[in-house]
């Protein structure tokens, strides 16, 4: 979240870059900063009441101490008077800090300098491409006619078992999926990203941490009775783990990458657009995310942004980068790179990363500081990208490398499925 001092240093800047974000509510601002007004007058009296508090209960003490007890009976009775005067204060302030803090939270993350204005995802910049769009043989057909033909993933079953958006991966399918796991554990930790394997659920402190929680509660999966979320990326329980921790300025960067599944409810998909890997409620993916000097926050961005360029390469598949518009960004980031991969058989990009700086939105709800050189706590930045997401990767691989014979895999994963084929 925002932090109150920063919206009070820069009332309109604030106002100025939500709009480039497309926020309508800039009526929120204002009532932060009359909400915070109030909250420290509230704050103000609290600690003058509580002073006389103090000096009174001093002062009884003095009085006992010489014998004078019907003095002191008497400044107990002035302080029992102001006990009572306090507490209305007290819970006026409690009702203001509530009301501060669930405002506050309704504000999303301003975005960069570097963010284009825009709407729709029309208004993207296309910052490069890269890789050469394949030439398909006659006859050549969507992923989920190769999965069929091919026996790799049964999308039926998945449905019998469970429902739509849960496929079941098969013999050479679900060999392939744990290659594609491996291969990317080991180029992100062969970079020096330290490899953790986090639960799968997070209780509600943890989704509120970096911000799925109150945006996106809609989005995941709830397990009523235990008050757990079930995670829609590693990004939530791994970037968790430093949660109120104060680090050394030297610690910094702190690197962690993850493979988790990924649960999502996707309320409201339907159509073309969910057919076969390109939408699910659940899916495998592999994280990367950073913990940084508030200073390199936007030159680690561009170096996440190329480590996953390189293994985009690395597997020969055509993709373009896109720095998203104000419009399109999610709620917490501050600036975000969407990586899409073009589907060769539906003649389409499907993205399959998404690269972000949150700067200290997340780090100031998780409470992730560090001392600096002159012994002061500064909040660090976050930063996560997905590297990558495995269902459109899986996709596009399919269905680039088809031919009348078989499906001829990327060099880099021969080693990892032990053969080059699926025929």
């Amino acid at each position: 979240m925002l932090q109150v001092s920063f919206i009070r240093q820069h009332t309109e800047l604030v106002k100025e870059r939500l709009t480039i974000k497309n926020f309508k509510d800039l009526q929120l601002v204002d009532e932060i900063i009359s909400l915070d007004d109030e909250r420290k007058k509230l704050q103000l009296e609290s600690e003058n009441a509580q002073s006389k508090l103090n000096s009174s209960a001093k002062e009884i003490g003095q009085l006992m101490a010489k014998g004078q007890k019907a003095e002191a009976d008497a400044k107990k009775q002035e302080v029992a008077t102001l006990k009572s005067a306090q507490q209305p204060i007290a819970d006026r302030l409690a009702v203001v800090e509530k009301q501060l803090q669930d405002t506050i939270v309704r504000l999303p993350n301003l975005p960069s300098a570097k963010v284009p204005p825009g709407k729709t995802p029309e208004e993207n910049v296309l910052v490069r491409e890269g890789g050469h769009k394949p030439t398909l043989h006659n006859g050549a057909v969507p992923h989920w006619d190769l999965a069929k033909k091919y026996n790799i993933i049964d999308f039926e079953l998945g449905n019998k078992i469970t429902g739509s958006g849960f496929p079941v991966y098969i013999g050479k399918g679900a060999k392939l999926q744990r290659a594609l796991i491996q291969y990317f554990l080991d180029y992100n930790t062969a970079a020096g990203y330290t490899e953790y394997m986090p639960p799968h659920m997070v209780n509600e402190a943890s989704a509120f941490g970096t911000g799925q929680l109150p945006d996106k509660e809609g989005q995941m999966y709830f397990v009523t009775e235990d008050n757990f979320y079930l995670i829609p990326t590693a990004e939530v329980p791994v970037t968790n783990i430093y949660r109120d921790e104060l680090l050394k300025e030297a610690d910094l960067p702190v690197k962690m990458t993850a493979y988790t599944p990924c649960f999502r409810r996707e309320a409201g998909s339907y159509g073309k657009d969910v057919r076969g890997l390109n939408r699910l409620h659940q899916f495998d993916k592999v994280e990367v995310v950073q913990l940084v000097h508030p200073d390199k926050s936007y030159e680690v961005l561009e170096e996440m942004v190329s480590h996953i360029e390189k293994l985009l390469q690395s597997l020969k598949l055509p993709y373009r980068i896109l720095n998203l518009c104000g419009g399109d960004m999610g709620f917490t980031s501050a600036q975000t790179y969407d990586f899409e991969v073009f589907s060769a058989a539906q003649e389409k990009w499907l993205e399959v990363s998404s690269v972000s700086n949150f700067e200290a939105y997340q780090t100031n709800r998780l409470k992730v500081r560090f001392k600096d050189s002159n012994g002061k706590n500064q909040l660090v930045h976050s930063l996560n990208g997905s590297s990558l997401a495995l269902p459109r990767i899986l996709a596009c691989l399919l269905e680039n490398n088809q031919a009348e014979t078989g499906i001829e895999l990327p060099p880099v994963l021969h080693s990892y499925m032990g053969y080059g084929s699926i025929s």
